[in-house]
């Protein structure tokens, strides 16, 4: 219920932000229902995974691979969203729109959550063949991800699931030290052949602005920065709801989705921050414990991912609304607009809800 409770408070929190973005806007508030119907949806979702064993989803989860590739691959058909973000990124049909990258992450946890367990039982996990298996499937669907809908925000925040439950995993230290050092000597490859240079520039500016020049400089970090002003205007206890400057005057482009953050510091000021990220924190701490009592590789594994999933998307959000990190377009969890986040991140919490009602394996009730 803990979990229940932080999920739909920070999910309320984040339609009332909606709300007040959209108020003054000519685009009515279609959106703004579909994200109450996403939070109804979500809901729904989040009690019928608390009830299903995360062992019977994942024993299929050669069912769940297969999934994700036709899902992402339908991007290639069917995918639009260029005008609007940069990627293709979206299927579109009677008015609403799914993101094939946002659900897939759950699926992609899982899979690798029982790639990892089946290693371990084996005790085979640090063996070259079981993280070469591991690997190919992750850059299978990076790749598609990447090829396909050049999303990425979406495929950094894979990169960073797959890290997180490798090392939680106990795969031993040699092996990302030699993985960095891989990276470390194809980095200029990647850099001077499979990037452009607006993703360069976007990498290059909050970390070295001065390489760059004046116009393309303030043409980057644009967005960046009016978020920042927003943030600064709205000091220790903020404009007032509805009251924001730059929000609602719609100063800074996607602050509905990618810069939400950006509107709470303006009308709800430091203490809005705060709360925003301790509900956040609060969430992936009540993720971890359920992983650490769960006594089970599987469902250490599956919440150790699904924390990773919202650390990452939580540092890379509010890292670029704060101007330190690159703009690469990825949501809030559960309060930026977003159906296919929000239904993502319930299913998430009822997975690891289901994990936290399970009881122990047998071997374990002892302890």
């Amino acid at each position: 219920m803990l979990l229940l409770i932080l999920s739909l408070t920070s999910s309320i929190f984040g339609i009332f932000m909606i709300a007040s973005i959209l108020r003054n806007s000519d685009g009515g508030n279609s959106e703004l229902y579909v994200q109450i119907g996403a939070l109804v949806f979500g809901v729904v979702l989040f009690v019928l995974f608390s009830y299903i064993d995360i062992d019977i989803i994942a024993d299929k989860s050669w069912i769940l691979l297969i999934f994700s590739v036709l899902f992402i691959s339908t991007l290639y058909f069917w995918g639009v969203g260029a005008e609007e973000t940069g990627n293709r990124s979206w299927l579109r049909f009677f008015g609403f729109g799914v993101q094939p990258s946002e659900i897939v992450k759950v699926t992609f946890v899982i899979i690798i959550a029982k790639m990892m367990a089946d290693s371990k039982e084996r005790k085979s996990l640090d063996s070259f063949l079981s993280l070469m298996r591991i690997l190919l499937v992750f850059g299978f669907i990076f790749g598609l991800i990447i090829y396909i809908s050049a999303d990425l925000g979406s495929a950094i925040v894979y990169i960073f699931i797959l890290i997180m439950m490798l090392f939680i995993g106990g795969v031993r230290l040699r092996w990302f030290t030699l993985s960095a050092g891989l990276v470390a000597a194809i980095s200029p490859l990647l850099w001077l052949n499979f990037m452009n240079d607006q993703q360069r520039n976007r990498i290059i500016a909050p970390f070295v602005p001065e390489l760059l020049d004046t116009e393309t400089l303030d043409k980057i970090m644009w967005q960046a920065r009016q978020s920042v002003k927003a943030i600064a205007s709205g000091g220790f206890l903020g404009q007032g709801y509805g009251k924001g400057y730059f929000t609602q005057r719609h100063l800074i482009p996607a602050q509905r989705t990618d810069f939400i953050f950006s509107a709470v510091g303006e009308e709800f000021g430091f203490i809005g921050c705060i709360a925003v990220i301790l509900l956040l924190v609060l969430i992936i701490c009540r993720c971890v414990i359920a992983g650490i009592k769960s006594n089970n590789p599987l469902g250490l594994l599956v919440c150790s991912g699904v924390s990773a999933m919202f650390i990452a998307q939580m540092l890379e959000n509010i890292g670029m609304c704060l101007g330190v990190l690159p703009v690469i377009g990825i949501t809030l969890p559960f309060f930026s607009s977003g159906g296919s986040s929000l239904v993502t991140c319930f299913a998430a919490m009822g997975i690891v809800s289901g994990i936290k009602m399970r009881p122990k394996p047998v071997r374990f009730r002892t302890m």
